[in-house]
């Protein structure tokens, strides 16, 4: 049992504001073995993500994010669901989540039974031609990438978020797999950092915590606006905020509750409390 027992806490949260919009980022995936974006104070750990601009509009950026996909990827793409989106889903199932938007592209929470899911980034696992209409799975664009570069496939590096890699070689040989209908460049279908959520996400999301009774962040710096627009708007609206993730948030000053604990853990007692509480 935590020592703080920080479940408590949120489960009277959940008890007293039933129907609630629950925002997940990075945080509550790094369980399941993919790397977050951030540390506790809401610092980059690493270099930041490749940018939209560049990726669209330089073909070194392109061939060096589908060169360290090989490696980061299968990573990505074998990952399981861990307790806290477990504990997530059951909660939908409670009644207790209005809906679930996740600012992570790893598609875990659906993996995990929650059906209530707006994927605010998009998904990993689809990519898109930025010139026509083609789509395909993200296991076809990286067959592709290995039987067209071989060589690449030898490297070894350390996981880096969202199917990255800490890999760093001359990606100047590197051949990039195009669309096979148009021959227009590939890009996985998520927003990459510098681009913009589609406007129907954000106005399904915002309806949805209009009519919820609150609001909960876990696993969010919020650092990106995509995500802390939501807190603006709740508090906006006198909705109430807590939130459950490790260290500093840019809502900190906005939240009615801020729980720095371990999140799977603390989802975990908070749905064995409400389950096992009459009414």
């Amino acid at each position: 049992m935590l020592p703080t027992e920080p479940h408590h806490a949120l489960s009277e949260f959940i008890h007293n504001h039933p129907r609630l919009l629950i925002l997940t980022g990075a945080g509550i995936s790094t369980d399941s073995g993919i790397p977050d974006y951030r540390d506790r104070n809401g610092e980059w750990k690493r270099k930041q993500p490749v940018q939209h601009p560049d990726f669209m509009r330089c073909e070194h950026t392109r061939k060096r994010y589908w060169g360290r996909s090989l490696v980061g990827w299968p990573v990505m793409r074998d990952a399981r669901p861990n307790q806290a989106h477990a504990a997530l889903a059951q909660l939908e199932q409670h009644g207790h989540i209005e809906l679930l938007v996740t600012q992570n592209v790893d598609g875990l929470h659906q993996r995990a039974g929650s059906a209530r899911v707006i994927d605010l980034h998009g998904r990993s696992d689809r990519v898109i031609c930025m010139s026509c209409d083609f789509h395909c799975s993200r296991d076809d664009v990286h067959q592709r990438s290995a039987e067209l570069n071989p060589a690449f496939t030898r490297f070894r590096a350390e996981t880096a978020p969202d199917g990255d890699a800490d890999l760093e070689v001359d990606f100047s040989g590197f051949h990039i797999p195009d669309c096979p209908q148009c021959g227009g460049i590939l890009k996985p279908d998520v927003v990459f950092f510098g681009d913009n959520v589609p406007k129907q996400r954000v106005i399904d999301a915002l309806g949805a915590l209009e009519s919820a009774d609150g609001l909960l962040v876990i696993g969010s710096s919020l650092m990106v606006y995509s995500g802390f627009r939501f807190c603006r708007r709740a508090s906006e609206w006198n909705k109430p905020i807590a939130a459950l993730t490790l260290g500093k948030t840019r809502a900190d000053e906005l939240l009615s509750l801020k729980l720095d604990a371990p999140i799977a853990p603390v989802l975990q007692a908070t749905l064995k409390t409400l389950t096992s509480t009459p009414g």
